[in-house]
């Protein structure tokens, strides 16, 4: 029997203070429940992970590394934005101005207010597309592959229902979710169309940069850096480059207003906007996919969520990078009003001379770096993807033992290195790749929106009011006013993403058809409990010492795969695990909630069901240490179930070949 005085055992309620017939009694009327079920209930939240706070000194640094990690793509985005814009000419001078202010509020109403609030829609840490959807799946039973048992509604890091005044609002809404099988494949098909994009995004941010010969060899030198180093040693290495580079476009945009002055700031009143529509029209529509471009990277914001932290993002992105990229739009503004014609090539005119060559050097170094953020982004999501049955098996690899969202995925790498060539052969120039770009960026910040609105009103239960407003608002933004605009560009490059789009939601959506229909035969054919009385009283099989593992994802019940096995090898072990490796869609599960027992019978041949319950950023470990890990659990079970069951018995002992003491059969 367990020491009681072992904190990890003992058992803290009150029914363990009383005497041994009033516990057993009190346990008694628990034995009814399965035993998995008891066995969750008995779980505490160890208050770790991601969850936790984290000092300031940690936040800080991940805040500077996150810096040269994040926002190479929304730093650089100064490069090319006006000549996106103004591809033939300035035209009005008042056009400057309104340009100028689309920028600024764009920069405003996106990357800040709209993903302040996306921030909050994180899973346990995670972010992008993927975050979203298990963020629903854990609070509506929307996913195709069934995940929501009874014992994994128990985890710590689940929610329960509390009332409200939105709870009939919410019911209805989600009775009309679970109850719709189309509802169900479109919600997965617009996860995978969303995840698609960034990942196409990941092809298109190093190829801007390799589209110059200078940068040619961005992607393979920036892909070399982050597989020996991983994201941690590489945001040290990039964020002293990238602040730099920020510090240089802070110093230049006050330059230009010393030079130029400071007229350009009435750009922040909105008057401009309505008359730059009114001046331009049809081509001020189209100048939007060019404004979009100001906004690049936005995404990657969320979907590095994972190896840094919300708070460390919001920092660094509001206290240096905001500033640093309106302050540089504000002086290429105050530069074009004395000199229009240099619209094409704005920053490096705007540049003073003696500044002129370190700065080059630098620009080019940022554009270098600018395609981690995007790439550290597409390895988050194809891992989250990868864990839930949506993507090919590839190896994943954890470059940090501190924070474990940081990962590197050697053949996406690579894949992903050769895209990039391939583009920039196909394209040659910045502004066909940048048609491509524009739409993608915007399909994703709608895919974004819709989702973040269903958790609104599903999840956060907030006034439908407010949702209606988000909704209209963002809604007549990013896909009356942007999406369109960039979809003018559709024959120029923008059909890219929609190819790419194409060939990887089919890769994603077939691997995931596959994975539910092989989920749904084994829980279709799964073995009786009545084959398995028979099996164990059949003389003819024979039982071995040690320990016998049987795999399998199902949370109930046997695989067909054993009376396959034991017609052929007609042994089994003297302690038999059927052991499923159960993906939820949380991203971490503590190890005190990682394994549940239960005996399957008849119980005196000691065979157990196991379930291991693993999130999609969790590590499972060596084989020796998962094999530690389930021996430990188990032993601990058994003590536990001996003690409930069958308190007042004699105890007995036998060697069970785990060096661990099982009750003998009666």
């Amino acid at each position: 029997m367990a020491d009681k005085g072992d904190k990890e055992t003992e058992i803290t309620s009150d029914t363990e203070k009383k005497g041994p017939k009033q516990r057993k009694s009190s346990w008694g009327k628990l034995r009814h429940v399965d035993s998995l079920n008891l066995e969750a209930g008995r779980i505490f939240s160890s208050g770790k992970g991601l969850g936790s706070k984290m000092d300031w000194a940690t936040t800080l640094s991940l805040a500077f590394q996150s810096i040269g990690i994040v926002y190479g793509d929304l730093g650089t985005s100064p490069l090319y934005t006006f000549a996106g814009i103004f591809p033939e000419s300035i035209g009005h001078p008042d056009n400057l101005l309104g340009a100028l202010s689309l920028i600024l509020y764009c920069i405003i109403l996106l990357p800040l207010v709209k993903y302040t609030l996306v921030f909050n829609a994180n899973d346990n840490g995670e972010g992008g597309t993927f975050a979203l959807y298990t963020l629903l799946c854990r609070h509506v039973r929307v996913s195709l592959v069934p995940n929501q048992q009874p014992e994994d509604r128990d985890l710590s890091n689940y929610k329960l229902e509390t009332p409200s005044s939105q709870l009939k609002r919410v019911h209805y809404i989600r009775g009309k979710l679970e109850s719709s099988e189309p509802v169900k494949i479109i919600l997965l098909q617009v996860t995978l169309l969303g995840t698609s994009m960034v990942i196409r995004d990941g092809i298109l941010t190093p190829s801007i940069s390799g589209a110059y010969p200078l940068h040619f060899s961005s992607p393979s030198i920036h892909f070399k850096f982050h597989n020996q180093f991983g994201t941690d040693k590489v945001g040290f290495s990039f964020a002293p480059i990238l602040t730099l580079w920020l510090l240089l476009l802070i110093g230049i945009g006050f330059y230009n207003f010393r030079a130029y002055g400071f007229g350009v700031l009435r750009a922040v009143n909105p008057y401009y906007i309505v008359h730059y529509f009114r001046r331009r029209g049809k081509d001020g529509w189209i100048s939007l996919g060019g404004v979009v471009l100001s906004t690049t990277g936005t995404e990657a914001m969320f979907a590095d969520l994972g190896h840094f932290s919300v708070r460390a993002i919001q920092l660094s992105f509001s206290f240096v990078v905001m500033p640093s990229i309106l302050v540089a739009y504000c002086g290429q503004a105050a530069y074009l009003t004395e000199h229009p014609t240099d619209v094409m090539d704005t920053f490096y005119r705007s540049i003073p001379g003696p500044m002129y060559w370190p700065t080059f050097v630098i620009a080019v170094l940022a554009s270098v770096i600018a395609s981690q953020a995007m790439i550290s982004g597409v390895f988050s999501i194809i891992t989250q993807s990868l864990s839930l049955g949506c993507f090919p098996k590839v190896k994943v690899v954890h470059t940090s033992a501190k924070y474990e969202g940081q990962v590197y995925i050697p053949e996406i790498n690579h894949s992903l290195m050769i895209a990039c060539i391939l583009v920039i052969v196909g394209f040659k120039t910045t502004e066909n790749i940048g048609h491509a770009y524009g739409i993608a960026v915007v399909a994703v910040m709608i895919i974004t929106t819709g989702m973040l609105a269903l958790i609104m009103l599903i999840i956060w239960r907030t006034n439908i009011f407010s949702v209606i407003l988000f909704c209209g608002f963002y809604g007549i933004v990013e896909l009356v006013l942007i999406f369109t605009s960039v979809l003018s560009k559709f024959v120029q490059g923008g059909f890219l993403p929609i190819v790419f789009t194409a060939f990887m939601m089919g890769i994603m959506g077939i691997w995931h058809y596959v994975h539910h229909k092989r989920y749904d035969f084994e829980l279709r054919n799964k073995v009786s409990s009545e084959y398995m009385t028979q099996l164990a009283k059949d003389p003819r099989i024979n039982w071995v010492l040690g320990m016998g593992l049987l795999c399998s994802e199902l949370v109930h019940g046997i695989p067909p795969i054993f009376p396959h096995f034991v017609s052929n090898i007609p042994s089994i072990h003297s302690v038999l695990v059927l052991l499923s490796l159960k993906k939820l869609p949380v991203s971490k599960i503590s190890e005190e909630e990682c394994f549940l027992f239960r005996h399957v019978e008849p119980r005196e041949y000691r065979m157990f069901d196991c379930i291991v319950r693993y999130g999609y950023m969790d590590i499972i470990g060596t084989n020796e240490e998962f094999e530690h890990q389930l021996l430990e659990r188990l032993k601990e079970f058994i003590r536990k179930e001996y003690l409930i069951t069958d308190g007042e018995a004699t105890e007995q002992t036998t060697d069970d070949g785990m060096g661990g003491i099982i009750p003998a059969p009666i």
